[in-house]
């Protein structure tokens, strides 16, 4: 795929726990000029390494031996995120609240925000900035929640369940949905989310397996951008149908799983074999509803068009992605997050319709 395109001329903007800027996978990656200035504190400054590892998996470059992301051409705005896991009170109240930071990357040149972040409760103030950042062509992706196979099973994860936002959860290798992501019709696609290397700490010493919405979300992004960067007179709209198009499922696309959405991600399907219709460029493909003219596209790209493709889905267990966070620093970590996408794009079609019938019943 890296042939045809690697994200270049897509910006990314990384709303989360602070993006730590001496990690040599991201040197040259930030965009730092690019933070707006009410949400500066922070940004470059990571407290749990959560952040950059969110900002390496979309475009990190593998160099120094760390992970190479799925869409190593595009760059990243950071902007950190007032969380729950910020138990610095001062630092708390100085960080922006996610209404704020999503309002700000909206005003940025940032195509796509991610958000690799939740919470089971709607927030009026969160819920506009929303609306604000989709009125202004942004592609908004979340990851769907980690509350799967608990109490919280049916709760629907914020900001990923707003209409206007692309839920995605988390599957393994094989394409099984993780059993702790979140289900519900909130979902829109899902991408690996299970054994995937992230930084242990904000000590960006080693990289631990984990899994999660978040690492999903975040290649779901880094997809995006590989799509987007082929074509950048697309906008959100129909760099999402095309997503959606070329998803892998064993489903009827109008009747999308609770669990994956319309499929897993494969880029490859557009960006190889030019699969996927963009359709019209001011409807939304989810909602159907018409968004506003001239939506924001991508910045003018070397890259060439073509086509895309990541991993087929199965719905039940949690095994692992492939690879080790071990490997040389040339190869590196990328072939984790790559590799689970080709395993799961090859998976055939009779387990997973069963898999799906029997979490779903």
């Amino acid at each position: 795929m890296w042939k045809v395109s690697t994200g270049k001329g897509v910006k990314i903007a990384v709303l989360d726990t602070g993006i730590d800027t001496s990690t040599s996978s991201l040197q040259g990656q930030l965009l730092t000029g690019d933070i707006p200035k009410g949400v500066t504190y922070g940004a470059t400054k990571d407290y749990d390494g959560h952040g950059t590892s969110m900002a390496e998996l979309i475009a990190g470059t593998g160099r120094g031996g760390g992970i190479k992301g799925l869409a190593p051409g595009a760059k990243i705005i950071p902007i950190r995120v007032a969380l729950s896991t910020l138990k610095d009170t001062a630092e708390f109240k100085r960080s922006p609240s996610p209404a704020d930071a999503i309002r700000a990357a909206a005003d940025t040149d940032a195509q796509i925000i991610n958000m690799s972040f939740g919470s089971f409760v709607p927030d009026d103030e969160e819920k506009a900035a929303v609306k604000y950042a989709a009125s202004k062509g942004k592609l908004l992706i979340a990851g769907a929640g980690n509350g799967g196979g608990s109490d919280n099973e049916d709760f629907l994860g914020y900001p990923a369940a707003y209409p206007e936002v692309v839920g995605v959860g988390a599957a393994d290798e094989s394409g099984a949905v993780g059993e702790f992501s979140q289900s519900g019709d909130f979902i829109s696609l899902a991408a690996p989310g299970l054994d995937v290397p992230v930084w242990c700490d904000n000590t960006f010493q080693r990289y631990c397996k984990n899994r999660g919405t978040s690492q999903a979300s975040a290649i779901a992004s880094a997809a995006a951008a590989l799509v987007w960067s082929a074509h950048p007179e697309w906008t959100a709209n129909q760099v999402l149908r095309v997503l959606i198009d070329t998803a892998a499922r064993d489903w009827p696309k109008n009747t999308p799983s609770k669990y994956l959405g319309y499929g897993l991600i494969r880029p490859s399907a557009n960006l190889l074999k030019g699969k996927g219709d963009p359709g019209p460029a001011d409807v939304n493909p989810i909602t159907n509803e018409k968004t506003p003219a001239g939506a924001a596209g991508a910045t003018p790209s070397t890259s060439v068009p073509a086509s895309s493709q990541p991993p087929k889905s199965t719905s039940g267990g949690e095994t692992s992605a492939a690879g080790s966070s071990s490997e040389p620093s040339d190869g590196n970590t990328l072939w984790v997050v790559l590799g689970a996408v080709a395993a799961a794009a090859v998976i055939g079609g009779g387990g997973f319709a069963v898999l799906r019938a029997r979490r779903n019943g």
